[in-house]
């Protein structure tokens, strides 16, 4: 049985209970939730900040076993722990985005690979930013997601969820033209955020790019060495509705998004190749009441895990080869 992190929740995939101490010996993972939904909501679309407490609860199901990854099994190798919520305020966006800024700081203080469970997309440009202050160079971010959220300020709202990546464009510690929008697409997004986007150096890859690209290794390589080139990390920011809201019930009302497969394919070549960290954002449990995009996140998460155990095995090879070579 998985331990409680709180009320009738489990920790995330059977995860160690660190919430009360944040003691991460022992433990290569700290994942935790930011149960936040700024000020800006559209029609019936609401309820994101349950979102981590229901992918809480659909983890129970699972284990960290992909036989289609080669038989791996992620707990054999990683171990996770779960470091709770972020204690946000409701209704009030600057100190909520200052304890998300504090709360990712101490977790990024760790070494430990993070994965924050939210809430709306506002929530990445705290999590970055509190990266920014810890690495010694510029910060690449690889942004899955059908809509560029790079928008101004919504209604006066500069931290809004349609805003992140405006505020990431101004932030001195991340290098702009190392920030990829993939699997852009739809007339939800405007001409002046395309056009943004382009203005700052970012790049943008849509869902039709994806497509037409045929090989999604190939492309994951591609979109990781723009990245990568001149920044000491790279972090992975997902929206679901990156997905097409087939396989998506419980994200915004988008169509013509990646499926499942093509999702989880690119996340896993990612994270092969050195992620970080990374945020799943903007699922819907209320829109949902066979909650698969929530159970949706355990797969997610497991893809990114067994792509960062990948990477830390090959590394590891590569230097006991350079060791052999010097002796």
């Amino acid at each position: 049985m998985a331990e409680k992190i709180y009320g009738n929740t489990p920790c995330f995939l059977g995860a160690k209970n660190i919430s009360a101490d944040s003691n991460t010996d022992g433990v290569d993972v700290v994942v935790y939730g930011v149960p936040w939904e700024g000020a800006v909501t559209w029609g019936e679309y609401t309820g994101c900040e349950l979102g981590p407490k229901v992918m809480r609860l659909c983890s129970a199901r699972y284990t960290g076993y992909l036989p289609e990854l080669n038989h791996i099994d992620v707990f054999e190798h990683m171990k996770l722990g779960d470091m709770g919520d972020v204690d946000v305020i409701p209704a009030d966006v600057m100190g909520t985005v200052k304890r998300i800024e504090e709360f990712s700081g101490n977790v990024w203080s760790t070494g430990k690979f993070p994965v924050a469970l939210g809430g709306d997309h506002g929530i990445t440009y705290p999590i970055v930013n509190a990266l920014t202050k810890q690495v010694k160079g510029k910060v690449g971010i690889i942004h899955l997601d059908a809509h560029y959220d790079n928008k101004p300020h919504h209604e006066g709202d500069a931290f809004a969820r349609c805003s992140p990546f405006a505020r990431l464009y101004e932030c001195e510690g991340v290098r702009n033209e190392s920030i990829v929008h993939a699997g852009i697409h739809g007339p939800r997004n405007a001409p002046d955020n395309g056009k943004l986007a382009q203005e700052v150096g970012a790049t943008t890859i849509t869902v039709r790019d994806i497509r037409e690209h045929g090989n999604l290794k190939q492309l994951a390589k591609q979109m990781y060495d723009i990245a990568s080139q001149g920044t000491e990390a790279v972090y992975l920011s997902i929206c679901s509705d990156v997905m097409d809201f087939a396989f998506n019930p419980g994200g915004p009302a988008d169509c013509n998004g990646l499926t499942s497969y093509e999702l989880l394919t690119l996340v896993y070549e990612l994270c092969k190749l050195g992620v970080i960290g990374m945020d799943f954002v903007e699922v819907y449990p209320q829109q949902d009441p066979n909650q698969f995009s929530a159970h949706f996140a355990s797969t997610l998460v497991l893809y990114a895990l067994a792509g960062t155990i990948w990477n830390k095995e090959e590394k590891a090879k590569k230097e006991q080869a350079g060791q052999y070579v010097t002796n």
